[in-house]
């Protein structure tokens, strides 16, 4: 659906790809190129290039205007820092969960040493 929030997974799974993240990268660089101008960068074809920025478009992390024949593709800004904003977000709740799991084990061990 046009203009609705791509799910949490959706982006993770969007940015957490090296190649994927070395397109935004080279984006944010030049800031736009076609597919072709991707792929002489990188280690995989034209098509695999496609394929990616597809992913991308739909998380919203990219937006691809029409030059003649071409489409050339930009990082769209707003929608990256929103995600940055998001992933520090859940960083910060699966620190907040692991220092739990930590306390608890740790009293766990304390407990059992306490017993002999």
């Amino acid at each position: 659906m046009p203009g609705a929030e791509p799910d949490t997974a959706a982006l993770v799974a969007a940015v957490t790809e090296p190649t994927r993240r070395q397109m935004l990268d080279l984006l944010l660089d030049r800031g736009e190129a076609t597919a072709t101008a991707l792929a002489e960068s990188l280690p995989v074809t034209r098509q695999a290039v496609s394929k990616h920025l597809a992913v991308l478009d739909r998380a919203g992390l990219v937006e691809a205007r029409r030059s003649g024949r071409e489409l050339l593709y930009r990082v769209n800004a707003e929608r990256l820092d929103r995600v940055t904003r998001s992933l520090s977000d859940l960083a910060e709740a699966w620190d907040r969960r692991l220092a739990r799991i930590k306390r608890l084990a740790e009293a766990a061990v304390r407990e059992r040493d306490a017993r002999g």
